[in-house]
């Protein structure tokens, strides 16, 4: 296939699907190409990220314990104003729907980080994965788990609300930025899965009465709020542009006094931060008991040693990347080598008010795929969500070392 008929047969398999952003920011997004693999890296994906999803899960019980002090939430890291948040115990999964990033390396994965709160690239990997292997006649891995996407959205909401203690069928309200195309459609897409009656109503056009109730644009009182692609770290910033109060606040003190419920519950929020890897690996490091033998040697497979100072790999002269503890797609990460000289950085830098960890450095494997420039070589990092817990939809994005947000949607098939 020349270039000429590559670019119209991609033009015209999107086109069949306009509610997907095959391209976005002016600039192809989602391949028609696909990434083969076979039956043993899916189970290998699929078991690493159960194994790491128990090890943050025992540490998230373990940051909620009485023995951890305020002080140790403020040197991770967290705003003051989330700490009474995190604390609170909500529905029995930690995130509804998590990703680990991962890179595969010498026969194994190792983790980059843990996106618990807020992850994208759902729809791509539930439901687009599968319609471009059929495409080129290749079997869908993710087979099946649109099914179980749909289970886990729908109970997750039905146990939210279970907490609020009320009997009236729930006002839910899923919500996004209505202009970031991406969020919206994502945003849809759960809605349309839960199966439930719900609504969409962009974040704007929500209103709040202090210490009683978040309202929906009718000025209905909403029972269970999802929130899939609006981070708390950015929650707790927003205020009234003309009282200047901190709605944010306002509506974090809500969920607490069980007025509201929002997915993903608070927990996955105290996940998201990436310095819960520094005190895994602490914690490793020094051999706690906390962990048992097979956990710890979980972590020595799949971990980089992660801390919140650089030092170690100073004195070591290790290449090391330095990441904000709240930054997404890339945003604001920095490369260094052994000395502490700065290689690389991602242009964007919207999150240098936030602490950092600092990870060792691991070169992303390289693969070549088909873009409407003609075939192009790119760094390759994988993500595997977890639902409920559970090892769930595998999938690729490629682009430059640091991944951010003009990589490209690799779909990935195996022969059949």
């Amino acid at each position: 296939m020349n270039l000429q008929e590559h670019i119209d047969k991609r033009e015209k398999f999107y086109h069949q699907v306009p509610e997907f952003w095959a391209d976005l920011y002016g600039q192809e997004y989602g391949l028609y190409d696909v990434h083969l693999v076979d039956k043993e890296f899916v189970r290998q994906a699929r078991e690493f990220a159960h194994k790491m999803g128990q090890l943050f899960f025992k540490t998230a019980s373990l940051l909620r314990s009485e023995t951890i002090g305020e002080e140790t939430f403020l040197e991770m890291g967290y705003p003051k104003e989330t700490i009474k948040f995190m604390r609170q115990v909500g529905i029995s999964a930690e995130t509804v729907i998590g990703r680990f990033d991962s890179v595969f390396v010498e026969g194994t994965h190792k983790l980059l980080e843990f996106n618990a709160d807020t992850p994208t690239f759902i729809y791509e990997l539930f439901r687009m994965n599968g319609r471009v292997c059929e495409e080129f006649g290749y079997k869908d891995p993710n087979v099946n788990e649109e099914e179980v996407l749909k289970n886990t959205v729908q109970q997750a909401i039905k146990d939210s609300y279970k907490l609020l203690n009320r009997s009236h069928y729930p006002n839910i309200v899923f919500t996004s930025h209505h202009d970031h195309v991406e969020d919206r459609n994502t945003l849809l897409y759960l809605m349309e899965q839960s199966g439930l009656r719900a609504n969409y109503v962009p974040l704007h056009e929500l209103t709040i009465i202090k210490g009683e109730a978040l309202l929906d644009n009718e000025g209905r009182p909403i029972d269970v709020l999802y929130r899939q692609t609006f981070p708390i770290e950015s929650l707790i910033l927003d205020e009234d542009h003309e009282t200047h109060e901190k709605i944010g606040l306002q509506l974090m003190d809500l969920v607490l006094k069980r007025k509201l419920a929002v997915v993903n519950p608070p927990s996955a929020f105290l996940l998201q931060n990436k310095a819960v890897m520094s005190v895994i690996w602490g914690l490793h490091e020094e051999q706690s008991p906390f962990f048992s033998e097979e956990e710890h040697s979980w972590i020595q497979e799949h971990f980089l040693p992660t801390y919140l100072e650089p030092d170690a790999f100073l004195k070591n002269k290790v290449k090391f990347v330095k990441k904000p503890i709240f930054g997404r797609e890339g945003d604001t990460v920095e490369i260094f080598d052994g000395s502490g000289m700065k290689v690389e950085e991602e242009l964007q830098k919207s999150y240098t008010h936030y602490l950092s960890v600092y990870q060792k450095y691991v070169d992303l494997p390289k693969t070549t795929f088909k873009t409407v420039k003609g075939v192009t070589e790119g760094h390759i990092m994988v993500g595997t969500f977890l639902l409920n817990g559970e090892a769930s939809s595998i999938g690729f994005r490629v682009g430059h070392q640091i991944t951010n947000n003009l990589s490209y949607f690799l779909p990935v098939g195996m022969n059949k």
